[in-house]
């Protein structure tokens, strides 16, 4: 999205932090041991979750110049969400807030916002060009407690009414950010309190929506009697009112308050277990404000909010946890679901794919993950293994040269031997895969502990994970119920611990091949519930092959990644000509090629024959030789004319 340039939907304005949050659950926050990391702040949990319901939002924040604000910018960039707005503060460190689910009632919460760089945010970083460029403004009532964020937070809607757009209010009351409580009271959601009403209520005047729970209504409203606070804000706004009622769905008022909330106009409600309230909120207000800033009717907007809470209730994490567009059309297609949402196998995997970042429509990958043959390769030049890894770090300098063509790149490297290549890359923009198999291993090991989601947990998130097996449809029962039992947990690891999975099967080492082969193997694999993100598949001479290979992902897995092919130390021109004939596959995005590549430049490093340099001019030579090779392929096939199902989009 080019920024302020582009006319947004949306702009949210207040909280920007990180969410750390424990990864324990039914315990109290003092016996959590570990905590993942997930962008926060519920204007930023919104703006996220109105841009993966197709919504172009942008944010107005400030982040710390931190390790923790580079996270929160880069993860804005990667979900679609504009950062004109978002200002790097020098002075304050970015938000931090630690969170646990001890029971479905109880969620211990601590802020840490001391002097934190969004709270302050002052008029001044209100771009008046950026919040013209927006449809709607959204201001957040947590951020309205600090002087200089109230201002800010008014001077933004006074120049959203003034060019025609509208101003939603997210009460979002935190009793702990006003001073009310003992700051470990962070879940406390109520404190009574008339000089916080009397602030809240100064914005009201300036509101086309006002959205919140009961409790929300209480504060700003003045009154615990809900209908009653309802009508006392009533008389100072003709704002759209939305009182979220949890498990009860929501009731909109766009007019006088009736004697009950039951009265109001309701959308369909979800009845769901209840595992994680938090971010619950902002889910509903982003789900309402797909219907509402589009205009829909005031039921679909209310159903839309109902679901997309009921969807993030379920899981753990806030924004992390908020569906897509396609996500939201499953889960309100009528398919019967289970209570307990997040077994909702189809459900689940529509999310983890449809959130997935990055798209890789061509991409070539220096595959030098192998580690039994390098080893063969120290015996043969009687090199000490030793030397392996620095051979290894120097996949990144070949890759560097090739990559100012353009274009995506990937390395292929291993914890064992390439550890010091992995590092190298971490600030690099290239895909980068890491294997998790022992070598050779059939039945599938893997090179870890027997435990692989301890060891997958270890690693980077932007490290894929690629495990290859020798598999064949036609091998022994046994042994096909063993490896896919292997495969199982390994994808449920790699889904827990949120990283991408890479199936690379090698069916022609150990039994008859046919155009059929792939296929079926395949299919087997899908049959077992496995649904990897990356296919890695040998290379076929004939389009039957990669036809059948196609309408299998397809008729599985149309969200797959898609398919890299890998090379088996075939000679340069064999692999062009199999590029030939995969390049007419759109399920083919292109090429992870190891020994085709490194065989000769590895074995005369190893043999003294050639420096550091030499051996990164000779691989940067063999790899851009293959990656001409698939662009030329790729670009023949989209220039020929269309065959039939080889050509559908994948």
């Amino acid at each position: 999205m080019p920024g302020a340039a582009q006319q947004l939907d949306l702009i949210t304005i207040g909280r920007s932090s990180i969410d750390l949050y424990g990864e324990q659950t039914g315990g109290r926050l003092e016996d959590m041991m570990s905590f993942a990391k997930y962008i926060g702040g519920s204007p930023t949990n919104t703006a996220i979750g109105v841009a993966r319901l197709g919504l172009r939002s942008g944010l107005i924040t400030r982040v710390g110049a931190d390790h923790f604000g580079r996270f929160i910018t880069e993860e804005l960039a990667r979900e679609g969400v504009v950062t004109d707005g978002v200002a790097i503060d020098s002075e304050r460190l970015t938000a931090l807030v630690f969170l646990g689910i001890s029971d479905p009632d109880t969620f211990p919460l601590i802020f840490y916002r001391e002097n934190c760089a969004d709270m302050a945010l002052v008029p001044d970083d209100i771009d008046e060009a950026f919040v013209r460029s927006a449809g709607a403004v959204l201001i957040n009532g947590t951020h309205l407690s600090q002087p200089n964020v109230f201002d800010a937070s008014v001077h933004a809607c006074r120049i959203a009414r003034a060019a025609g757009a509208r101003v939603v209010f997210d009460i979002d009351y935190r009793p702990v950010l006003w001073g009310l409580t003992s700051k470990d009271m962070g879940e406390n959601r109520f404190v009574a309190h008339a000089g916080v009403t009397a602030r809240l209520q100064e914005v009201l005047p300036l509101c086309d929506l006002i959205v919140g729970t009961e409790e929300e209504m209480h504060i700003l409203g003045g009154s615990t009697d809900t209908v009653a606070a309802m009508r006392a804000i009533r008389e100072k706004t003709s704002a759209l009112l939305v009182c979220k009622r949890g498990a009860h769905g929501c009731s909109a008022f766009p007019g006088a308050i009736p004697d009950s909330l039951d009265d109001g106009v309701v959308g369909r409600g979800f009845r769901v277990e209840v595992f994680n309230v938090l971010g619950a909120g902002d889910a509903f207000m982003a789900g309402f404000l797909r219907g509402w800033l589009l205009d829909e009717p005031l039921e679909t907007s209310c159903e839309y909010g109902n679901a997309c809470g009921a969807i993030v209730v379920s899981r753990h994490g806030c924004a992390p946890a908020m569906p897509t567009w396609d996500e939201l059309q499953q889960f309100l297609d009528g398919t019967p679901r289970p209570f307990r949402l997040r077994d909702d196998a189809a459900l689940e995997h529509v999310h983890w794919a449809s959130t997935r970042t990055g798209a890789y429509d061509d991409l070539t990958v220096l595959a030098m993950d192998h580690r039994s043959q390098f080893e063969e390769l120290c015996r043969e030049t009687g090199a000490d293994p030793a030397r392996i890894p620095a051979f290894k770090a120097l996949t990144l300098r070949a890759v560097n040269q090739l990559a100012n063509a353009g274009g995506h790149f990937g390395i292929l490297l291993d914890g064992r031997y390439g550890m010091r290549g992995l590092e190298a890359a971490a600030d690099s923009p290239y895909w980068i895969g890491r294997p998790i198999e022992l070598p050779g291993s059939r039945p599938l090991a893997f090179e870890s502990s027997e435990d692989v989601a301890t060891e997958v947990a270890t690693w980077p998130r932007n490290h894929v994970v690629k495990c290859l097996v020798f598999y064949h449809p036609d091998d022994p029962i046994e042994l096909l119920g063993q490896q896919e039992r292997q495969l199982r947990r390994l994808q449920d690891a790699c889904r827990k611990t949120r990283h991408e999975l890479l199936l690379e099967v090698i069916v022609s080492r150990h039994g008859a091949v046919d155009t059929q082969t792939a296929a079926r193997a395949i299919q087997r694999l899908y049959d077992q519930g496995l649904k990897p993100d990356w296919w890695k598949l040998e290379p076929a001479a004939d389009s039957e092959t990669w036809g059948n290979i196609e309408r299998v992902i397809r008729r599985n897995d149309p969200l797959c990644r898609g398919v890299l092919l890998l090379g088996l130390q075939a000679s340069e021109a064999a692999l062009a000509a199999s590029f030939q004939v995969a390049a007419a596959s759109p399920i083919v995005k292109g090429f992870a090629v190891g020994r085709t590549i490194f065989a000769d430049a590895a074995a005369r490093w190893l043999s003294g024959e050639i420096d550091d340099d030499g051996a990164v001019a000779e691989l940067a030579t063999r790899f851009g030789t293959l990656v001409n090779a698939w662009r030329a392929a790729r670009e023949a096939a989209n220039n020929a004319p269309s065959s039939g199902a080889t050509r559908e989009a994948v």
